[in-house]
């Protein structure tokens, strides 16, 4: 930081020696100052939020939570040596810029002895039903530790640690008919203890994991009981984040939801709670869950293919039109759509039990389209690439300070509907409002070639202001930054015109004014 200020202070010496204190010298220098100082103030402000959220704050997920979840790169297969070796360089490079979460993704509990991920019966569980880390890949949770050790190591790092689980009840419990702990009452006249048998709700599977888990029958207190276990032994291990599946779009089970929302609050511990997968996700289905989880996502899996990656315009774009950004939650924190994790840097291929690390078959532009529009909804931002690899490009492109100031702080939101770039094919801009006056306009090209494309700054500041008393009589005069070219902008009036390539974005973060009034700030500092 003291480094971009000693520029800033040299940069002024050298352009008063040379040009002398003009009018129009002290305004550009002001405008210098004015965004390093910005860039300053806001790297500031994200390395203090992301210690806030570490260590202060009672409610969870205030702003889109941010971590790295190790599905990407590793599929179901993560042990515990490489999960902690990822959960380092977090700790070590990406904890300064707010990413604080390290979540073990999809059956952790699998053992990986080269069957297929769907077989049944290969669930470690508890003389409870409950599952169990696979002592193999994580010989840590042996003795019945569970992930108590990973947990306490994430912690010491200045992390949070969080887990991928399923709804309902793993089939292997069922197999071995294991007892509900502290089930109060029988399932029968005969006053026997309650079974998973006696909750398993057989019939009803996961579709796309039938051989694995099965709701659970929350209407009977043995029900109730396994739910409560299950995320009080969570609460137990140190979970910060569950990461819930099968349970949302076309997998809701609502009952469920309801049900651990509230055992997650009686834990008393802060756990982020997200929904997923996203497959049939509406914004009627998200007003039905916003109040219950922290996180839902809204998508298909995504993976690092343009196919993939351009369906999240409209689906961004629903949600913020629906006013599902940022809504409050029951349990305190707010609520978050979520457009998936980013597939960056070094990856498996889906489901893949094998350790692959081809690289991301995204374009550089792209993965900036990406993270803009990930940023700009407001979307969570979890990294999914093998972290021991990462390279300058990924490190840039997870950093970039404004951002990520935008992800976290900015309001209003949106996709513009009337814009004067509509009749340009395959074009979307987003807007949204800064906290210190500025405007951030993202503006994405979805089709095959470059293209010009103009922003009316005007309809920007309708979106963004409204019907504001002091609108302007006369033209809008607007200076700031290209950021992801990190290139100064001055004197742009009334249009911004951005060259962007195809499948890219150009990201702009400018203060605008009324053109009457330049000339008299000119004057007044002369």
């Amino acid at each position: 930081m003291f480094e971009l200020m000693r520029y800033v202070s040299k940069q002024v010496v050298k352009r008063q020696g040379r040009m002398g204190w003009s009018g129009a010298t002290c305004v550009h220098i002001i405008l210098e100052i004015r965004v390093v100082s910005l860039v300053t103030v806001l790297l500031f402000t994200t390395i203090m939020h992301g210690n806030h959220v570490v260590h202060c704050s009672s409610n969870v997920a205030t702003t889109p939570p941010r971590g790295w979840n190790s599905y990407d790169a590793f599929s179901w297969i993560i042990s515990e040596e490489v999960f902690l070796k990822n959960a380092r360089v977090v700790a070590e490079k990406l904890i300064p810029f707010g990413y604080e979460y390290v979540v073990v993704d999809f059956l952790w509990y699998r053992e990986n002895d080269g069957t297929a991920s769907t077989t049944r019966g290969k669930d470690f569980v508890d003389k409870y039903g409950r599952p169990q880390p696979d002592p193999q890949r994580w010989p840590s949770s042996r003795n019945g530790q569970g992930f108590k050790h990973v947990a306490d190591k994430v912690h010491d790092m200045g992390l949070k640690f969080g887990i991928h689980v399923m709804r309902g009840i793993s089939l292997a419990a069922v197999d071995k008919n294991t007892l509900i702990l502290n089930a109060k009452g029988s399932p029968d006249a005969s006053g026997r203890s309650w079974t998973a048998r006696d909750i398993a709700l057989q019939g009803e599977e996961c579709a796309w994991m039938r051989n694995s888990f099965t709701r659970v029958n929350l209407s009977c207190s043995g029900g109730q009981a396994f739910i409560e276990s299950l995320y009080q032994q969570y609460a137990d291990w140190g979970v910060d984040l569950v990461k819930h599946d099968c349970i949302f779009g076309s997998d809701l089970v609502l009952d469920e939801v309801t049900a651990v929302s509230q055992v997650i609050a009686n834990t008393g511990r802060p756990i982020v709670y997200s929904l997923s997968p996203g497959v049939g996700a509406t914004p009627a289905m998200a007003l039905q869950v916003a109040h219950l989880a922290n996180m839902y996502r809204v998508s298909r899996d995504n993976w690092d293919s343009w196919n993939s990656l351009q369906p999240h315009f409209d689906i961004a774009r629903d949600f913020a039109y629906a006013g599902l950004v940022g809504v409050n939650q029951a349990q305190g924190g707010r609520s978050w759509p979520d457009l998936d994790m980013l597939p960056f840097g070094f990856l498996t291929n889906p489901d893949d039990s094998r350790s692959v690390d081809r690289p991301c078959d995204l374009t550089v532009d792209e993965q900036q389209t990406e993270m803009t529009l990930w940023a700009i909804a407001k979307s969570p931002l979890m990294f999914g690439g093998d972290l021991r690899y990462l390279d300058d490009t990924t490190f840039a492109l997870l950093t970039n300070v404004l951002v990520l100031q935008m992800n976290a702080h900015s309001t209003g939101n949106t996709q513009l509907i009337h814009t004067s770039s509509r009749d340009i094919e395959d074009t979307r801009i987003w807007v949204a409002a800064g906290t210190s006056g500025e405007w951030f306009i993202a503006v994405f090209n979805l089709g095959s070639s470059m293209k010009l494309i103009p922003v009316n700054l005007a309809e920007v500041k309708q979106a963004l202001e409204g019907d504001n008393p002091a609108t302007c009589s006369s033209s809008l005069i607007c200076e700031g930054i290209d950021v992801w070219k990190n290139q100064f902008l001055e004197n742009v009036t009334n249009y911004v015109n951005a060259t962007v390539p195809m499948h890219g974005v150009v990201l702009y973060s400018i203060k605008c004014s009324c053109l009457a009034q330049y000339p008299a700030l000119v004057e007044s500092i002369h």
